[in-house]
């Protein structure tokens, strides 16, 4: 029973912790784009109970910006936790389950927004970007993201070979994602 308590906790924990990660990184995603291309970002939307958005006014190379959502709140994941891995950390698997859900994530959301576009994908359809590269995206995103989750499973307790959730890493997960939880809440941005 107590494993069975630890392991909801890691991933009760681990999916709202990657949400707001996810949603953080793909605004600083926007942010890098608007940058890089000259845009000015006017404000960036990022709270744990909205969902988040980035202004850009002027925006000079639209397509770059939204792209760089998706892309870079994809990418900037997978960096982290090929660099912690390469660490040998032994959390290193959580890294990659939070890289993981950004692929999923972002993939869903620009592979869906090929049939119904919402947000990012209407804004790059109305830019000329063909519905069949948003999907194509999304497949590509949404498969690895998938694939990652499965190649880790066993340490969240999934799978033939499972392994027993370690404690200490399910009660870090629930403290971070109280702190990141709280910190969102207290100098988060809701938009009007």
């Amino acid at each position: 029973m107590r494993d069975r308590l630890l392991q909801i906790l890691l991933l009760a924990s681990l999916m709202w912790l990657s949400w707001l990660l996810m949603m953080l990184v793909h605004e600083t995603g926007h942010l890098i784009g608007a940058k890089l291309t000259g845009g000015t970002v006017q404000r960036v939307i990022w709270h744990p109970l909205v969902i988040s958005r980035t202004d850009v006014h002027p925006n000079p190379h639209r397509v770059i910006e939204v792209w760089a959502g998706a892309v870079l709140g994809s990418a900037i994941p997978l960096a982290i936790a090929a660099l912690v891995s390469l660490s040998r950390l032994r959390v290193a698997y959580l890294l990659w389950f939070v890289a993981g859900f950004c692929l999923i994530a972002n993939g869903a959301y620009i592979g869906v927004g090929a049939f119904d576009p919402v947000g990012d994908a209407e804004e790059l359809v109305s830019l000329g970007v063909s519905r069949w590269v948003l999907l194509g995206f999304g497949v590509v995103a949404f498969g690895a993201g998938l694939w990652i989750w499965h190649r880790g499973g066993e340490r969240l307790g999934f799978g033939r070979d499972r392994k027993a959730v370690v404690a200490s890493h399910a009660w870090g997960v629930f403290v971070a994602c109280v702190l990141v939880t709280l910190f969102g809440m207290l100098f988060g941005n809701r938009g009007s």
